[in-house]
């Protein structure tokens, strides 16, 4: 498997030592850097400023959220970005959650797998440049319907430096990550475990096997990110995840809507995830990072001391993952790829 580093997004701001970390990834032989965005930073901005000092890694987003741009818009990015990186660009899309989409973007939620295939059809007219962009969609018209009656079909006047763009698409239920096989070049899971990897096989196959499929799995990339905590205590590393878990199985969705919750139930873990998004919900956030056990942890990410890391490594080597996506300061990432290989 290859190694790629995830930048995530921030919180009080820009962590100082991104740049540093980025170029330690590049310099220990990492074949991706990636960023991503929820409410708050977005993930181009920095992919291009920090993105500028490499060379050689391939640049990612994990994830750009649809709602947030037009198709055309993003497409018109990622040909600027691709022609900035010399062809490095991946760009990466997710359809995010209801709260996000209509709390922060106030845009429609309803029917995410038909607006996503959509959104792609279009961003991938825009980037080849074959002929003006039309499109007469469910959810999105080139041009647009009514209005001045003015608009016309256009396109980009910037040539591309190649005419496809890697996309890779965020999907956590089985529907969507079928979707990512059909008509994407690769797959950005979350929370991935190889105790699931039989069912995101199943998924994956369903949209491979789809008339006009993009790739074959031999093609396929699937980049996931696994927390790696190198630490000669199991329950203290474990520690250290924990609240971020249950941010996410907790409070990263509706009660009735949260697909990350959903991972974990199919994973074996309902009763936790229900226990967790409770207390949660709750406002008794410690009392849900408490309720989660080590093993979940366990099941999602690699820590402990170093020969308990490359032991388990072996089952995500078996698994459909092609890169691990890792996070951490320059020290972390030195300390890490050599456990890994």
């Amino acid at each position: 498997m290859k190694l790629g580093y995830h930048l995530g997004y921030w919180s009080s701001g820009p962590p100082a030592d991104a740049l540093e970390v980025i170029r330690t990834a590049e310099e220990l032989g990492f074949d991706s850097v990636w960023t991503a965005e929820g409410y708050g930073s977005d993930a181009l901005t920095p992919l291009a400023w920090w993105g500028a000092s490499t060379s050689r890694v391939k640049l990612g987003t994990n994830i750009v959220q649809m709602s947030a741009r037009t198709p055309t818009a993003v497409g018109m990015t990622a040909q600027t970005l691709d022609h900035l990186s010399g062809g490095r660009f991946i760009l990466g899309l997710g359809a995010s959650g209801p709260q996000v989409v209509e709390g922060w973007y106030g845009q429609p939620y309803p029917r995410p797998l038909a607006r996503t295939r959509e959104y792609i059809d279009i961003v991938r007219k825009v980037v080849a440049r074959k002929e003006s962009v039309t499109y007469d969609g469910d959810f999105f018209q080139l041009p647009l319907h009514g209005g001045t009656g003015l608009g016309k079909p256009l396109k980009s006047t910037l040539h591309p430096l190649r005419e496809e763009i890697p996309i890779y698409l965020a999907a956590e239920g089985p529907k969507n990550v079928a979707l990512s096989a059909e008509i994407c070049d690769g797959w950005l899971p979350l929370f991935f475990s190889p105790k699931s990897d039989g069912f995101y096989r199943a998924a994956l196959a369903e949209g491979f096997a789809r008339p006009g499929a993009r790739r074959t799995p031999g093609e396929f990339e699937v980049a996931a990110s696994v927390p790696v905590i190198v630490h000669e205590d199991v329950e203290a590393a474990a520690d250290l995840i924990k609240p971020s878990l249950a941010l996410y199985i907790g409070g990263m969705g509706a009660k009735t809507v949260n697909f990350h919750h959903d991972v974990f139930a199919r994973m074996g873990y309902e009763d936790v995830a229900d226990k967790v998004q409770d207390l949660y919900l709750a406002g008794r956030k410690a009392e849900a990072t408490a309720a989660i056990p080590t093993s979940l942890v366990e099941d999602t990410s690699l820590i402990g001391p170093p020969e308990k890391i490359r032991d388990e490594l072996a089952r995500w080597e078996e698994t459909v993952v092609t890169t691990l996506l890792l996070r951490g300061d320059a020290a972390t990432l030195r300390r890490v790829a050599p456990i890994l290989g």
